[in-house]
């Protein structure tokens, strides 16, 4: 309601109570008591209200009829004086109710003109707000731009590099091709593996490793057929190389110490007299020779090896990629290792089993240098033994088969050749030199053999008769040929006899031609001056002991030799007896081994002639 002037000047209903109480006067004990109580339920809350109620009825009889005499005088006092409230109010109420109504008629009028103002409002806003959504939306569709541009530059590199990996696996480049794989994997996709695409990448980078160990093992296995074919020429290429180095140091070794002395070879090639090349002609040609050498690199490309080794280490899968190769390489041994039936017919047949044993060997000592733990000298040496073992054996049963000495000392070289060769490489040969010391015995044999095939020849091509020497040619000849020193012959005229027939000369000239022979397989076998004379006086003592003893006894023997032929033989026994004292310095002169020498072993000449006599 309104608010007058007057309102603060009149009393409270509380002010008033006091006054209506002072005007009583003072009132007995009972009315006093019925005071308190009123007072005490006014001020009291509605739930405390029971007690005072029951001390009402407490107290004296009828007490709460004059209770209720008060409580009825009080309640017209409370209506007079909210009566007297009203009326003092009621001036102000009535302003305030015309105010009231004034200011609903107003607020009718504001109504109005709000309302009014409010549509014109909004038919002034529907271009603002048409313009506004329209801005909403192009700071929507900038900002979708925006979070697309920055996803796509995340997402970009990781197509890049997914491209990349195509192409490099296009282009063959696989070991490259893993490495951005690991990067694309490790650094690119966890950017923005909330993508499908990059969960389809996620799920073919593994198929895609195990495309490339396929196609890398198909590699690893095309090079090992390559090399299985190569092994021929490998080999060949390495012997030839470890050959022809031994041939050239053997010339100037010999060269130096032995001057103009005529040099046979373990190939059984006369290379001349040293005074005939000069160290610089030797050079020339070790340079030329070093120009022409291939190697196993220049014949096998050996990158397929390294790029699947490289990808199964990459892929964590080495120790498979080793087995798999080591088993390979195995059971390509076992291939290498058989030899042909025919191999024991020509010397071609040994040449070309030893050039794959060498070529096989030669690349397994390249992969063993050039990777790192692919295969171990353990593995190698493994094999090698293996190899050996297998090459003894067959040496042996194949050899035994050769009747040709000369097929024999060829056989000797290559695998002098070959030991040599793989010697160069690391591998231990001693086995196949004791090899070789067996076959010797054996082409002593065939040449005991040859050479019993020769004097049988040379007997019976003989007249037995002494050798007539017409002029100085013919007798400087025959002295040539045969140690003979006779100071009366040598003052006698022209035309002068030899007290020997024409099969003593062509004998010690065999003798020597045997000493060469057996010296060619001595050679090379790197053994000591002093072993290689020893050897050379057994097999000469062989020859004049069992071949020659032979022909000797089957030669007296014969039906039509007659006295003057045994008297012919006995004296020709007699002067070969005496040139073998000249046979031994002959001997000590190509091996450098002095007669005085320990254990040195002397020619049975003596012997064996005097039982033919």
């Amino acid at each position: 309601a309104g608010n007058s002037p007057a309102d603060s000047t009149q009393p409270s209903p509380a002010q008033l109570s006091c006054k209506m109480a002072e005007a009583e006067g003072p009132e007995p004990t009972t009315t006093t008591e019925h005071e308190r109580i009123l007072q005490e339920i006014e001020s009291t809350d509605a739930a405390c209200v029971g007690p005072t109620l029951r001390s009402v009825y407490d107290d004296q009889p009828n007490a709460h009829k004059r209770f209720m005499e008060k409580l009825e005088a009080r309640i017209r006092n409370h209506d007079r004086e909210i009566e007297k409230m009203c009326n003092f109010h009621h001036q102000g109420f009535v302003d305030a109710i015309t105010e009231l109504l004034k200011v609903r008629s107003d607020a009718g009028k504001l109504k109005v003109q709000v309302t009014d103002t409010n549509r014109r409002l909004q038919d002034a806003g529907k271009d603002v707000i048409s313009q506004s959504e329209e801005v909403i939306r192009c700071r929507v569709h900038q900002r979708n731009i925006a979070i697309t541009v920055e996803k796509l530059q995340l997402c970009l590199p990781v197509l890049e590099m997914y491209s990349k990996v195509r192409e490099q696996m296009k282009s063959k480049r696989y070991y490259s091709a893993l490495k951005t794989m690991e990067l694309l994997e490790n650094t690119y996709l966890p950017q923005v593996h909330q993508y499908r695409f990059c969960q389809i990448m996620t799920e073919n980078i593994p198929r895609l490793r195990e495309e490339i160990k396929e196609i890398s093992m198909s590699d690893l296995k095309d090079f090992l057929e390559s090399i299985r074919k190569h092994s021929d020429k490998i080999g060949e290429m390495a012997m030839k190389q470890s050959q022809q180095q031994r041939i050239f140091n053997s010339v100037v070794k010999k060269q130096t110490h032995n001057g103009n002395e005529k040099l046979y070879v373990a190939s059984g090639a006369f290379l001349g007299h040293f005074d005939t090349a000069t160290p610089e002609q030797l050079q020339d040609e070790e340079e030329e020779y070093e120009e022409e050498v291939l190697t196993a690199q220049d014949l096998v490309d050996f990158s397929p090896v390294y790029r699947c080794l490289h990808i199964y280490t990459i892929l964590g899968d080495r120790e498979t990629f080793e087995n798999y190769y080591r088993r390979q390489r195995r059971k390509q041994a076992g291939l290498v290792l058989q030899p042909q039936s025919n191999m024991n017919e020509t010397v071609e047949g040994y040449r070309k089993y030893f050039n794959q044993i060498v070529g096989f060997f030669v690349v397994e000592d390249h992969i063993l240098h050039a990777t790192q733990g692919l295969v171990t000298r353990a593995f190698t040496d493994e094999l090698w033994n293996m190899a050996l073992s297998k090459i003894i054996a067959v040496l042996r049963t194949h050899s035994s088969y050769c009747t040709d000495p000369d097929l024999v000392l060829e056989l000797k070289n290559v695998i002098v050749v070959y030991a040599d060769t793989l010697q160069g490489y690391g591998f231990s040969v001693s086995r196949l030199f004791d090899l070789l010391l067996e076959i010797r015995d054996q082409y002593n044999e065939t040449l005991l053999k040859k050479w019993a095939v020769v004097f049988r020849a040379i007997f019976e091509s003989d007249n037995y008769s002494p050798i007539p020497a017409a002029n100085e040619e013919e007798y400087r000849m025959i002295i040539s040929r045969f140690p003979f020193h006779d100071t009366e012959l040598e003052k006698q005229p022209f035309p002068k006899r030899f007290p020997v027939s024409m099969s003593v000369p062509e004998i010690y000239k065999e003798f020597k031609e045997f000493i060469y022979a057996s010296l060619k397989f001595s050679e090379s076998l790197h053994r000591s001056s002093t072993e290689i004379d020893d050897m050379l006086r057994k097999s000469t003592n062989l020859l004049l002991t069992r071949t020659l003893s032979g022909c000797l006894q089957n030669l007296i023997k014969k039906q039509h030799i007659g006295l003057t032929e045994l008297v012919q033989i006995i004296i020709n026994t007699t002067h070969l007896e005496q040139a073998c004292k000249y046979l031994e310095d002959f001997i000590t002169n190509i091996t450098n081994v002095s007669p005085e020498t320990v254990h040195t072993t002397r020619l049975y000449g003596l012997s064996t002639f005097k039982d033919a006599r």
